[in-house]
């Protein structure tokens, strides 16, 4: 649309697409409503699992989160992430 605009052409209409909605609550405790079907538990968590993955930026996070996520899921840890303001 903005491509469009910055030529002087007439971008159409806008059209939303309601991909739909997951939400996590716990551990195998998730939702998925996607308009055609709605899940919970398990199923849910491992669609919740493959969405995140594939909307991570860059391959290097999507690898480092597929090692780290089961790693963290069989030890029970849970990494703090802490924004301090100064240079590790």
């Amino acid at each position: 649309m903005l491509k469009a605009r910055l030529k002087g052409k007439d971008p159409g209409a806008f059209r939303y697409l309601d991909k739909g909605n997951l939400a996590v609550i716990g551990r195998h405790a998730v939702v998925a409503d996607m308009g055609f079907i709605r899940m919970w538990g398990f199923p849910a968590w491992l669609i919740w699992l493959f969405v995140h993955i594939a909307y991570l930026i860059e391959f290097d996070n999507k690898v480092m989160v597929i090692f780290q996520w089961p790693w963290n899921y069989f030890t029970r840890k849970r990494g703090a992430r802490l924004i301090t303001g100064r240079d590790a």
